[in-house]
């Protein structure tokens, strides 16, 4: 029984002690390696999703290595074990495809950052406001407040269109008056109400050009740049505007019509 106990029982016991040494230093070690990478990365001005997303891809990979080493250390057949975590892994996967492709397709988003919080933005078929970034998923706020979740898979292979990406944008607009109005008169009050406007900017120029006899009007590009914030305010301004200011200066608006003449034979 002595020799047993000398042969077996206290090696063992020395190698789990050792085991959980590692185990908790390399834990002790892991917070401290987190703690300086999160400074880091906050000290250079790392988006905080960004931040909080390596960390934890960082945390969960050097746990690992300390369970690793810490097995190892008891005397457990490590190669044997990363091999099964490895089938799993992949089990796991192809269980999991449509997630770890929401996964990835975050993980892309959150690294080349096609939008930040606060955007306003045009993905997969929805509009509005970003909310929210996570591994999996997008939150969306919607002009009347509604809140979408969007898989980060469907925002990713699809187009995003992001309205906030650059600090000024253009209104277009196209506006038609009738063959019998002045077709110059209607340009300089076109172009008086662009100049008269307070939110459009001088630099670019807005532009106000002919560019079409269609069938019943002759139209007009109306393009003021705006602020992208001042967008949506502005548009609807500038529309209510012309149409007055039109109607007071005798200029018509034409709508789609059609005449009919009718004969009477016999």
């Amino acid at each position: 029984m002595e020799t047993y106990v000398q042969e077996y029982i206290i090696p063992w016991g020395i190698n789990l002690g050792l085991a959980i040494l590692v185990f908790f230093v390399g834990k002790l070690l892991v917070q401290v390696t987190l703690s300086v990478v999160k400074r880091v990365m906050q000290r250079s001005n790392v988006d905080e999703i960004l931040v909080d997303f390596i960390a934890s891809i960082l945390k969960m990979l050097l746990m690992l290595v300390v369970v690793v080493i810490a097995l190892d250390q008891l005397g457990v057949d490590t190669t044997s074990l990363v091999a099964l975590v490895g089938a799993a892994g992949l089990a796991v996967g192809l269980a999991l495809k449509d997630s770890l492709q929401n996964f990835a397709a975050g993980v892309m988003l959150v690294l080349f950052r096609p939008f930040k919080m606060d955007d306003f933005v045009e993905v997969a078929g929805v509009s509005g406001v970003v909310e929210k970034i996570t591994i999996f998923s997008t939150m969306i706020r919607t002009g009347d407040n509604k809140q979408v979740i969007v898989p980060n898979g469907a925002i990713y292979s699809g187009t995003i269109i992001n309205y906030s990406a650059k600090e000024n944008r253009r209104i277009d607009l196209v506006i038609g008056v009738s063959y019998e109005s002045d077709a110059i008169e209607a340009r300089l009050i076109l172009e008086s109400i662009l100049v008269g406007h307070p939110q459009v900017l001088k630099d670019p120029a807005p532009v106000v050009a002919m560019v079409e006899l269609a069938d019943s009007s002759v139209n007009f590009n109306v393009r003021p740049w705006v602020r992208s914030e001042d967008y949506w305010g502005v548009r609807a301004e500038l529309l209510e505007t012309i149409k007055c200011t039109l109607d007071q200066k005798g200029i018509s608006i034409p709508y789609p019509q059609m005449d009919v003449h009718l004969s009477k034979e016999g």
